[in-house]
């Protein structure tokens, strides 16, 4: 049986793991939900693997991955999962020690496999499949782009998407914004047509990726 620390800043996603994983054979010894928690945590723990969100709240965990298997040991192997299905996010991942790097969109049988396989040291990549044949990332803006959808978006739907990224459910987001869940996912849905992506979990790794909730730079606001 494998051990692993999950390091995922999206909470219903790691509970959910945390209760399956156990059934399929692997070990949970902790989550973390930052980059800073998850060093101390794979220092704390020495899991055989640490399977790892790529982007957090506290950067990009591919700029952190040598300080994160330092604190491992030798054993461990970082595992990528996340909801980017980045071609040039995968191979800079591996050219920078992950022995593996595979999206939440590929399910629980191709990750615990992956799992196992980062666990003996065999490297593991899993992209999705297009229509098309090919195997490659979502088209995203890129930094010049970055200031158009957060200006779109209105005061109520950026509040939304700052709790949407710390890992939120509904109910506690309405909790803190004082309007009703129902409220919460029309701003919710709204927001996701606003940044051209399906679901939640997206929305947040394009927030964190696109620097949305950073305060505007000046020649935004005077534009």
């Amino acid at each position: 049986m494998a051990d692993l620390v999950l390091g995922d800043n999206h909470t219903v996603f790691v509970e959910a793991l945390v209760t399956v994983l156990p059934q399929r054979g692997l070990n949970v010894l902790d989550t973390a939900h930052s980059i800073t928690e998850t060093v101390r945590s794979v220092r704390r723990n020495k899991p055989d693997v640490c399977v790892l969100e790529r982007f957090f709240t506290d950067g990009d965990s591919l700029n952190h991955l040598d300080e994160i298997t330092a604190a491992g040991g030798s054993r461990m192997r970082v595992l990528l999962l996340t909801a980017d299905p980045d071609a040039e996010g995968m191979r800079r991942a591996m050219r920078e020690g992950a022995i593996g790097y595979v999206t939440k969109m590929c399910g629980l049988t191709a990750l615990v496999e992956a799992v196992g396989k980062a666990a003996a040291g065999e490297p593991v990549t899993r992209l999705p499949r297009f229509p098309d044949g090919r195997r490659t990332g979502v088209s995203l803006p890129n930094n010049r782009d970055r200031a158009s959808p957060r200006m779109s978006l209105t005061p109520r739907e950026q509040d939304c998407l700052r709790l949407l990224v710390s890992g939120a459910r509904t109910t506690t987001m309405a909790k803190q914004l004082g309007v009703s869940s129902t409220t919460v996912r029309t701003h919710v849905q709204a927001l996701l047509g606003k940044l051209g992506v399906h679901s939640r979990l997206e929305a947040a790794t394009f927030a964190v990726r696109h620097s949305l909730l950073e305060p505007p730079d000046e020649e935004d606001e005077a534009g």
